[in-house]
């Protein structure tokens, strides 16, 4: 082989080198952004599970039987939580979730943290916190994983009206 030949199959070697090179590199990006979607989609789904179950719940502990006309007979915004003596899956009303945690693993993924915070929000302006009972209450659900770069949070408006 002359040392033309050889300068060329070097050459074919490191451009081959390159390429193989270039291509793992795509491929573990790829990788690495279908994990990454997996658990953020499991994040998002457990945040709306547990919007989904509250739905299902009483707007406020004193309307579990009867509605109310007067916002100032609801639970006072410094008690939304669970009543004495309740614990999850004894949750009757919505800001009975006021402070739950829950720590959740999944298959692809484990330690997903689940933070909830129930206030009761301004009725024309419901990104705004009210210091006093409404017919409004905004319920929030925070997921962070370590597997995730930020955490994700979902929230939605519960209305007696």
């Amino acid at each position: 082989m002359s040392g033309f030949q050889s300068v060329i199959t070097l050459g074919a070697v490191v451009i081959f080198g390159f390429i193989t090179l270039f291509f793992n590199s795509a491929l573990l990006e790829n990788s690495t952004a279908e994990l990454e979607n997996k658990v953020v989609l499991t994040a998002f789904s457990l945040a709306d599970d547990l919007i989904e179950e509250m739905k299902s719940k009483s707007f406020d502990n004193t309307t579990t039987q009867f509605p109310t006309t007067n916002p100032a007979s609801l639970t006072p915004p410094g008690s939304l939580g669970p009543e004495s003596g309740e614990s999850y899956g004894l949750f009757n009303d919505v800001d009975d979730y006021n402070g739950y945690t829950k720590l959740v693993s999944a298959p692809h993924a484990e330690d997903y943290y689940l933070i909830c915070k129930v206030v009761y929000v301004q009725e024309n302006d419901p990104d705004t916190e009210s210091s006093t009972q409404t017919f409004y209450k905004k319920a929030t659900v925070w997921v962070s994983s370590p597997f995730m770069r930020n955490q994700i949070y979902l929230s939605f408006i519960f209305t007696l009206k």
